[in-house]
């Protein structure tokens, strides 16, 4: 086990060393290399040296390198230095992080790190949470919250009688919400279809005006920051609005909720805390190894309500129990690592990460608007969208920045128009990265800036 470990390690720091180097997405040869680690099962065991170095030698080639300095797509972080050391000692700890039975350690940093980010989020100090896999589960696990307490004023428990006969509840969305919302809602029985849309202004954001009238069987779901332009939804006038009709507000905050970590962009949640559940990703801009995501509830007692489970045999204690707050039973130990990456960071190194991603985005806005392209967007956080001109031409040099390797950026629609899509999360990107990275791309708009003059 020792020499393993050991190889192990001398792989992983030569993958890590040489990340920046490499080009962001595989080559079509590397990734056809793929087939080698398949064909039959072996009948016999296999050396795990053999079996170690076969992964990396055929695998590592076959990674997009989102943990270098130019991945640019899908919100996607990389990972910091103690998060990857403490998901490295985790993984030889093996902690089943269901019941603090099971793991003392485990549930006592969960403890911790729900303490740690509702303080620096500026969220109610009192609110409960569970740790899942990302913002899908944790979107779900704070809208079943939601469920459960708007049945409850009706008189009907939800998680004894399910949703058969059920009085309906109201599901009132932006024109902008997040796919992985409208799916935790198909999970929950409340339907993707049956929500009531509120239109968004040329930004994305929900027109609180435009809001149906509310009541106490309505959940109202806001977003803090928009996947494509980085915006928030006007959560201080939406909240009032639900606190005087008895309506629930979820905050859909994978990244944007991290913008809290910063005066320079507090304002911009001016009312979030004010909602009554929030989703959080861990795994974007926290930059911790996949996956993780949290979801926080003013209440605890609606998420454990509506989370918690019973059996003689699981013994139970008198102190919160982590699988009473999360769909998952048996799970992996992801405090570990969220524990040592807000650790290691401490408020002034949060606050730099998302600070220093958000110059770096306005950089890449500038840069383009310079070079004669349309930024689509207000860059208000660290997104970034861009047209090139017409649908054709961007769609191509969004297709040639992906198969060139030097960064990679996402394609999307936005208000009818094919944009690039620059997000800007990891705490490795650089300056140097970026300049790197605008130089491939102009390079290969190069025709469309001739076309445009």
């Amino acid at each position: 086990m020792k020499e393993l470990l050991a190889e192990t390690a001398a792989r992983a720091t030569r993958y890590a060393e040489e990340i920046r180097e490499r080009r962001v997405t595989p080559s079509a040869e590397e990734i056809a290399r793929l087939e080698a680690l398949g064909k039959t099962l072996p009948a016999s065991p296999s050396d795990p040296t053999d079996v170690l170095a076969l992964l990396d030698d055929i695998g590592s080639p076959a990674t997009v390198a989102t943990t270098g300095g130019r991945y640019f797509g899908f919100v996607i972080g990389g990972t910091l230095p103690a998060a990857l050391a403490a998901n490295w000692l985790a993984g030889a700890w093996d902690q089943n992080a269901g019941f603090s039975v099971m793991s003392p350690v485990a549930a006592k940093l969960e403890e911790i790190v729900l303490e740690w980010i509702v303080d620096v989020l500026g969220l109610p100090r009192e609110s409960g949470g569970g740790f899942g896999t990302g913002t899908t589960m944790a979107n779900f696990s704070g809208m079943a919250a939601a469920r459960t307490a708007l049945l409850a004023r009706a008189g009907w428990n939800v998680e004894e009688d399910g949703l058969f006969g059920a009085p309906p509840i109201r599901v009132v969305v932006g024109e902008e919400v997040h796919v992985s919302l409208v799916k935790a809602l198909g999970l929950l029985g409340l339907g993707r279809s049956r929500v009531i849309r509120v239109p968004t202004d040329g930004q994305g954001r929900m027109i609180a005006s435009a809001l149906p009238v509310l009541d106490d069987r309505t959940l109202v779901c806001i977003q803090a920051g928009n996947v494509n332009t980085g915006v928030f939804d006007p959560a201080k006038e939406i909240c009032a609005r639900a606190r005087e009709a008895g309506a629930w507000v979820h905050v859909d905050g994978a990244f944007g909720l991290w913008a809290a970590a910063s005066p320079r962009y507090r304002h911009l949640l001016d009312g979030v805390s004010d909602a009554d559940s929030w989703a959080i990703d861990c795994h974007k801009w926290l930059n911790v190894p996949y996956d993780s995501g949290v979801a926080v509830v003013r209440r605890r007692e609606h998420l454990r309500k509506a989370m918690a489970m019973t059996a003689a045999y699981l013994q139970a204690g008198a102190k919160r129990e982590p699988c009473d707050y999360t769909p998952e039973a048996s799970r992996r130990a992801r405090g570990i690592e969220l524990w040592a990456a807000l650790r290691s960071l401490g408020r002034e190194g949060l606050q730099a990460l998302i600070e220093k991603d958000c110059r770096l985005a306005r950089v890449f806005a500038e840069r383009l608007r310079q070079a004669g392209f349309e930024v689509l967007n207000e860059v208000v956080l660290n997104q970034v969208l861009v047209s090139f001109g017409s649908d054709e031409e961007t769609r191509r040099i969004v297709a040639g920045v992906q198969n060139e390797g030097t960064c990679w950026c996402g394609g999307t629609q936005w208000h009818g128009r094919a944009a690039m899509r620059i997000s800007v999360s990891s705490w490795v990107t650089n300056e140097e990265d970026v300049e790197r990275s605008l130089a491939a791309i102009l390079r290969i708009a190069k025709p469309a800036r001739h076309s445009t003059a």
